[in-house]
């Protein structure tokens, strides 16, 4: 079985920044992308941004410009580098590995207040 382990939330003023990580606890065969979600109280999990094996990105519209998503592969990490952050964005973030199956870690707080 494999685990995401997540790290690096927390609180963090308007403005501000973080780095979100994720790392799978063993090497997967045939990656085909990971990435991170987020689901904040009441509504739907949503995409945050995705990173494909070929290093392509896709960004959720709410973060274009503002969070920059990469990867590892050696590794089997990926990153999530969070700037200029609003309180709209805050969630439990979950990371998520596309191989074969769907792997979630178990999330991890961000919340953006002042």
């Amino acid at each position: 079985q494999v685990q995401l382990v997540e790290s690096g939330g927390g609180l963090v003023q308007p403005g501000g920044s973080l780095r979100l990580s994720c790392a799978a606890s063993r090497s997967i065969f045939n990656i085909y992308a990971m990435g991170w979600y987020r689901q904040a109280p009441g509504k739907q999990r949503e995409l945050v941004a995705t990173i494909t094996s070929g290093m392509s990105t896709n960004y959720g519209d709410s973060v274009k410009g503002r969070f920059t998503i990469s990867r590892d592969n050696a590794k089997n990490t990926v990153y999530l580098q969070m700037n200029n952050l609003k309180p709209e964005d805050t969630a439990v973030y979950y990371c998520n590995l596309k191989a074969t199956k769907d792997y979630w870690g178990q999330g991890t707080q961000v919340t953006v207040s002042s």
